[in-house]
Protein backbone atom coordinates (compact mmCIF):
# COMPACT_ATOMS: atom_id res chain seq x y z
CA UNK A 1 0.00 0.00 0.00
CA UNK A 2 1.53 3.26 -0.99
CA UNK A 3 0.84 6.28 1.21
CA UNK A 4 -0.76 9.10 0.01
CA UNK A 5 -0.50 13.25 1.20
CA UNK A 6 -4.13 14.07 3.13
CA UNK A 7 -5.01 17.58 3.89
CA UNK A 8 -3.01 19.33 0.81
CA UNK A 9 -3.38 22.63 0.60
CA UNK A 10 -4.98 24.11 -3.08
CA UNK A 11 -4.62 27.69 -3.87
CA UNK A 12 -7.41 29.85 -2.94
CA UNK A 13 -9.41 33.00 -4.29
CA UNK A 14 -8.61 35.74 -1.47
CA UNK A 15 -9.14 39.27 -1.26
CA UNK A 16 -7.32 40.48 1.44
CA UNK A 17 -7.34 43.76 3.42
CA UNK A 18 -4.38 45.94 3.08
CA UNK A 19 -3.34 45.16 6.78
CA UNK A 20 -3.76 41.43 4.92
CA UNK A 21 -6.42 40.02 6.53
CA UNK A 22 -9.01 38.08 4.49
CA UNK A 23 -11.97 40.03 3.60
CA UNK A 24 -13.61 37.36 0.81
CA UNK A 25 -12.53 34.00 0.07
CA UNK A 26 -14.39 32.39 -3.42
CA UNK A 27 -16.71 35.52 -3.55
CA UNK A 28 -17.69 35.03 -0.02
CA UNK A 29 -17.44 37.19 2.85
CA UNK A 30 -15.73 36.90 4.95
CA UNK A 31 -17.97 37.25 8.74
CA UNK A 32 -15.18 36.78 11.36
CA UNK A 33 -11.41 35.34 11.73
CA UNK A 34 -11.81 32.98 14.77
CA UNK A 35 -8.21 32.46 15.33
CA UNK A 36 -4.84 33.72 13.41
CA UNK A 37 -1.12 31.96 13.42
CA UNK A 38 2.02 31.89 11.56
CA UNK A 39 4.23 28.76 11.08
CA UNK A 40 8.00 28.67 10.70
CA UNK A 41 9.07 25.66 9.85
CA UNK A 42 12.27 23.62 8.27
CA UNK A 43 14.42 27.07 8.47
CA UNK A 44 17.75 24.85 8.34
CA UNK A 45 16.40 23.94 5.10
CA UNK A 46 16.97 25.37 1.48
CA UNK A 47 13.01 24.84 1.53
CA UNK A 48 12.08 26.92 4.71
CA UNK A 49 8.18 26.97 5.49
CA UNK A 50 6.68 30.54 6.41
CA UNK A 51 3.00 30.59 6.40
CA UNK A 52 0.27 33.07 8.02
CA UNK A 53 -2.84 30.76 9.02
CA UNK A 54 -6.83 32.33 9.44
CA UNK A 55 -9.66 30.50 10.54
CA UNK A 56 -12.74 32.28 8.98
CA UNK A 57 -16.35 31.80 9.21
CA UNK A 58 -17.86 33.10 5.92
CA UNK A 59 -21.31 35.00 5.39
CA UNK A 60 -22.97 31.60 4.97
CA UNK A 61 -21.74 30.48 8.40
CA UNK A 62 -19.11 27.98 6.63
CA UNK A 63 -15.66 27.66 8.60
CA UNK A 64 -12.55 27.44 6.34
CA UNK A 65 -8.87 27.49 6.76
CA UNK A 66 -6.85 29.50 4.74
CA UNK A 67 -3.18 30.66 4.82
CA UNK A 68 -0.83 33.01 2.80
CA UNK A 69 2.58 31.82 2.34
CA UNK A 70 5.25 34.28 3.32
CA UNK A 71 7.45 33.74 0.88
CA UNK A 72 5.39 33.64 -2.46
CA UNK A 73 1.97 35.65 -1.15
CA UNK A 74 -0.36 33.59 -2.82
CA UNK A 75 -3.26 32.22 -0.76
CA UNK A 76 -4.08 28.27 -0.11
CA UNK A 77 -6.88 26.58 1.41
CA UNK A 78 -6.73 24.26 4.02
CA UNK A 79 -8.40 20.90 4.05
CA UNK A 80 -9.62 19.42 6.63
CA UNK A 81 -8.91 15.60 7.25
Amino acid sequence: MSARRLSGPRPAAVRAAPDGMPRELGGRAVEGVREEWVVEDRWWTGRPLRRRYFELVLEDGVNAVVFRDLTSGRWFAQRGA
